[in-house]
């Protein structure tokens, strides 16, 4: 009997905060790889944030998903059979394979070194720490002395652009829910100081503890956060726009924040940007990141889930704040 290959599909488009109903799950026949490619079975699926805007049926940097198409999603799979030089059985490689048990790649398909870990790849070593080295270095323009306040702080990527910033010599504010985040930002990730979104006022806080303002906002959840961090900034300050987690929870568009005038009045900047046209420099950057990961500078952390029927769970976990770190799973 053909083994088959289970797949999660895109079955609605969500309304406000994406639900289990909005995928299907599907078997079809294991692909069969042709001269030229190898067949790989999919060991950790990677979930992000932005996982929510590619359901959606608007304009982004990528097109969206289809309905009735496999979920996009960034996997370590392992080669289970191989018809393509340079690739054998028992090779982990890493790409967009979507989520399903098993997929097809051929030659260009990322080839891990033996001995890497599959978690750092997806997570520090991949393009979480890609995000946070080019947002904040690049975009955000980060340099010692500067005061640096990250949204969603305990998230994968936020860790570790207050680590960076750490290191660059900058003082450091996160923001996050919950006093195990806050103590995790402060104890291990050594932040200088944590906020308690959930239990503290963001403006009350930001204010005493940025009393000259915030030279560097690094944005992943939009909303309150960052309206509060606009009117704190200071003369030159430089506002990342990486992410907006919060609006992924609404059926509308919110308002702009009121107060965006600040940038203008502070000769302030604010923009976005996606880390893939910075892919030119990642070699750059995975060496800085390799560097700091080894010298006990960076720490990292993942939430792992298990169980392929568990997939659409565990993207839900990224909206709920449930996830410490990045939200990997073991299929």
């Amino acid at each position: 009997m053909t083994q088959q290959n289970r797949q999660w599909r895109l079955r609605a488009r969500p309304d406000a905060v994406a639900k289990e109903s909005d995928f299907e799950l599907h078997s079809e026949p294991m692909p069969v790889p042709e001269d030229g490619q190898f067949l790989a079975r999919t060991r950790l699926l990677s979930f992000e944030p932005a996982m929510r805007g590619w359901m959606e049926d608007r304009p982004n940097y990528i097109p969206p998903v289809g309905l009735g198409d496999v979920m996009r999603g960034i996997a370590v799979s392992e080669v289970v059979e191989s018809r393509v030089e340079g690739y054998a059985p028992g090779d982990l490689v890493t790409g967009m394979t979507g989520w399903q048990e098993f997929s097809v790649g051929g030659a260009g398909t990322r080839r891990l070194d033996p001995g890497t870990d599959p978690k750092a790849i997806l997570s520090v070593l991949g393009l979480t720490g890609m995000t946070a080295y080019f947002g904040l270095l690049e975009v955000g323009a980060a340099k010692e002395g500067d005061t640096v306040v990250v949204s969603g702080a305990a998230g994968a990527t936020g860790s570790v652009v207050g680590q960076i910033a750490r290191v660059k010599g900058c003082r450091v504010v996160g923001i996050a829910g919950g006093p195990e985040k806050c103590r995790w930002l402060t104890e291990e990730a050594r932040f200088d100081a944590a906020i308690d979104y959930k239990n503290e006022d963001i403006g009350e806080r930001l204010s005493a503890l940025c009393p000259e303002g915030i030279d560097v906002f690094f944005d992943n959840v939009g909303g309150a956060a960052l309206d509060a961090a606009l009117a704190r900034i200071a003369r030159g300050a430089r506002v990342v726009i990486c992410g907006a987690v919060e609006r992924y929870s609404m059926s509308e568009l919110p308002p702009g924040p009121a107060n965006y005038i600040n940038l203008m009045i502070q000769r302030a900047r604010m923009e976005g940007f996606v880390v893939l046209d910075h892919a030119a420099r990642f070699g750059e950057a995975t060496a800085a990141l390799e560097g700091w990961v080894k010298s006990g500078d960076l720490v990292w952390q993942v939430d792992i889930q298990k169980g392929f029927e568990n997939v659409p769970k565990t993207l839900l976990r990224l909206y709920t704040g449930a996830n410490q770190g990045k939200q990997l799973l073991e299929v």
